[in-house]
């Protein structure tokens, strides 16, 4: 398969109180940016690309053993310009997975869902609805209720704010639209960020089209942004091997 995968890991979390990197903080007894790498390598990808910044030496001495090129993000200047930095080691065929280091829950197979759309030349794009999307990129849709943009919670007009399908941040599309987009993000926004998600513009612009694929379930494209959310996601990790086991009849 011509797949790259880039892991989004360079992340501060300040909101975690700790001197420890976000991605490295533990659940079920692995660091959260383990279980990402392990979901991406399940895929077998040519090539695994993980952005790092904050610690990042540290992060690379707890996962030494990851074959993978190691891409620092001197400054964090949003998500765009975080998948700018591997640009150059993404090859200009294949398709391209983007995944964050702190969303440790995502299924191998909603991923390879999200690959095969991708590979069939458009962008795929995981979404979720979420009763309260507080924070959330809103996904906006055209009047045939094809996806049209994303707007980051901060832009978004009041009206905007009432919109419950959200961006999960992971998405997968042909690498030469990648090449072609990235280098054309601004930052012309509240935030003064690159943002990734404009690529979903851009790719509604030109043609290429955005197809949206729901999660299952909200705790798979969960994020960690704080020990409470943490722990809410190691009792989800708990609830879900459990019932592997149950079903395995174990």
């Amino acid at each position: 398969m011509d797949l790259d995968i880039v892991i989004l890991a360079a992340g501060q979390g300040t909101r975690m109180v700790s001197d420890l990197p976000k991605v490295l903080h533990p659940l079920a007894g692995q660091p959260l940016l383990r279980h990402v790498i392990d979901s991406a390598l399940a895929l077998v990808p040519r090539s695994l690309n993980v952005v790092i910044g904050h610690g990042a030496e540290r992060v690379r001495a707890s996962l030494g053993d990851v074959s993978a090129n190691w891409v620092v993000q001197q400054a964090q200047l949003g998500t765009g310009h975080a998948v700018q930095q591997a640009l150059p080691l993404l090859a200009r065929d294949g398709t391209t997975l983007i995944l964050y280091g702190d969303v440790p829950l995502v299924r191998e197979s909603t991923l390879r869902e999200l690959v095969a759309i991708a590979n069939e030349g458009t962008l795929a794009l995981l979404t979720v609805e979420l009763d309260d999307p507080s924070g959330y990129g809103r996904i906006l849709r055209d009047a045939d209720g094809r996806v049209a943009a994303i707007v980051e919670h901060k832009d978004a007009t009041v009206a905007q704010h009432a919109v419950r399908e959200v961006n999960t941040g992971i998405m997968a599309l042909p690498n030469a639209r990648l090449h072609h987009w990235l280098p054309a993000l601004g930052n012309d926004n509240a935030q003064g960020e690159y943002y990734l998600t404009d690529v979903i513009a851009m790719a509604a612009r030109s043609g290429v089209g955005v197809r949206p694929l729901t999660a299952s379930d909200e705790q798979e494209v969960a994020g960690v942004n704080n020990r409470e959310q943490l722990a809410v996601l190691e009792r989800a990790w708990q609830a879900r091997k459990a019932r592997e086991l149950l079903l395995a009849g174990v």
